[in-house]
């Protein structure tokens, strides 16, 4: 069993934060945009290739905010997660001038049903995974001091 690296986009303007859009039998769920690094593959690659697949733009990558272990047998998917062991480095991102509304993902997640720009005061109201991210988010935003390692959440 491996431990998979994943590559998260904080991107965060006039107090929105732009996540994907995506559903399940539950109904919507969100995520920032981002995903597994492949072998061979820097955070920075992966974090661009996954902004163009996803959100359709390029991003200027800024500062490492938050790193986030998810183990799956410690949460309540472990039926189907029992297995994963998932590492993930959140990055504040800026959108590249001129590209911010040219939304068109090149490879959308297969859940993604789109793009939607979220207040971070209105984070609550919202299935965000990991849910323990928009207390991160909503001190990182307000200017609050916020640990970087977050630990094994959901």
């Amino acid at each position: 069993m491996q431990i998979r690296n994943s590559v998260k986009a904080l991107i965060i303007e006039d107090d929105k934060i732009l996540l994907t859009k995506n559903q399940d039998v539950e109904g919507n769920f969100y995520l920032c945009p981002g995903g597994g690094q492949e072998h061979g593959e820097t955070f920075h690659a992966t974090l661009l290739r996954e902004c163009i697949e996803e959100i359709g733009c390029s991003v200027e990558i800024g500062e490492l905010l938050f790193i986030r272990e998810y183990v799956g047998k410690n949460h309540e998917y472990a039926s189907f997660d029992f297995n994963v062991h998932q590492v993930e480095f959140y990055f504040a991102c800026q959108l590249i001038l001129g590209e911010k509304t040219n939304f068109q993902p090149t490879n959308p997640d297969s859940h993604q049903i789109g793009l939607e720009w979220v207040t971070i005061k209105d984070l609550s109201s919202f299935r965000l995974y990991p849910k323990e991210l928009k207390k991160y988010l909503q001190q990182y935003c307000s200017g609050q001091v916020t640990p970087i390692y977050l630990g094994d959440i959901n």
